[in-house]
């Protein structure tokens, strides 16, 4: 399994405001469901920020996500590890396959796969 990239989940009420702050050091945006907003480099897109109000379909905001090459072998290894599962491995209608672990430090890590 690999990592193709790692992106931080700002809790935010101000997406608009966060836009125009983040444009301002390059970042334009790439994703918006109303919800969620993604902003990333374009010279280096893997280079992301995420700015959320809520989460559509999960109990809690994760800190970050984590976009893997297999995310069904990753939530086999966090199964297998004792990981707490925080939300379940699942399709979202916005063309993801994801799962939420808490990690060591108490953090809510959005792991996830584009389907």
């Amino acid at each position: 399994m690999a990592v193709r990239r790692v992106v931080p989940n700002v809790q935010s009420e101000a997406v608009q405001e966060s836009r125009e702050f983040y444009g301002l050091l390059g970042f334009e945006e790439v994703m918006n469901h109303g919800w969620i907003m993604t902003l990333a480099s374009p010279s280096s897109p893997a280079a992301q920020v995420s700015f959320m109000a809520s989460d559509k379909t999960a109990p809690v905001i994760p800190d970050l996500s984590v976009e893997v090459d297999d995310v069904d072998a990753a939530y086999a290894a966090v199964q297998d590890s004792g990981g707490e599962i925080v939300h379940p491995l699942q399709d979202e209608e916005w063309g993801v396959r994801r799962f939420f672990v808490r990690d060591p430090n108490g953090r809510v890590v959005n792991v996830l796969g584009h389907r």
